[in-house]
């Protein structure tokens, strides 16, 4: 599915890059579009895991928990990734989130029943189990400048799915690719074959 209008927005899809990704630090990845508009777009990476740092590391690094807390946190919270969500700001943190949890003026309904916040309470709310059913945390964002993201789509750099939570929230960040392909009845296989070009 492309843009075909100006008015279209991306907002609540998945980017999948093509296997002609020119640009290596988004090969194979996929994004979830937190905003689109004229003014440009911001979407974060959901299926590169950070492989230096856990969740667990990151909350005592926040002094959200200690050690001893730690233990006492929500398996399905230790188990949680950190993933890399794009170049740009890579020290702030972003959680992408079920809309079963909301903080006043810091959460963004996205679409579809996802929600975006930004703020050290929501991993306070992880910490202590009191937090979203489902999330994804991400330090960085990919941002694209006003009519960037088009011209990347017109080129065959990405494209463009319905966003899925069940591929957004897997655990198994790897399977993401093949899943946002599968989901548009694409075979990975065959993109390959057709790859060869830059």
């Amino acid at each position: 599915m492309a843009v075909t209008e100006a008015t279209d927005t991306l907002e609540g899809q998945f980017l999948i890059a093509m296997p002609s990704m020119a640009d290596s630090r988004f090969e194979h990845s996929v994004i979830y579009v937190c905003s689109h508009s004229d003014q440009g777009a911001m979407g974060l990476v959901v299926n590169q895991v950070a492989r230096h740092l856990s969740l667990e590391e990151l909350l005592i690094q926040l002094d959200i928990v200690n050690d001893d807390s730690a233990i006492r946190m929500p398996a399905s919270v230790r188990g949680m990734n950190v993933h890399k969500g794009g170049p740009v700001e890579v020290e702030r943190g972003f959680v992408l989130h079920s809309d079963d949890f909301m903080l006043n003026q810091s959460t963004l309904a996205i679409d579809n029943g996802i929600c975006l916040t930004a703020t050290l309470e929501i991993l306070r709310a992880l910490a202590q189990g009191t937090g979203p059913e489902q999330a994804m945390l991400a330090l960085g964002y990919a941002g694209w400048s006003p009519g960037q993201l088009e011209s990347e789509i017109q080129s065959n750099g990405w494209l463009t799915a319905p966003a899925d939570s069940d591929i957004l929230f897997d655990r198994q960040s790897d399977r993401k690719w093949h899943r946002a392909l599968g989901s548009l009845g694409i075979d990975p296989a065959m993109l390959f074959s057709d790859a060869g070009h830059a």
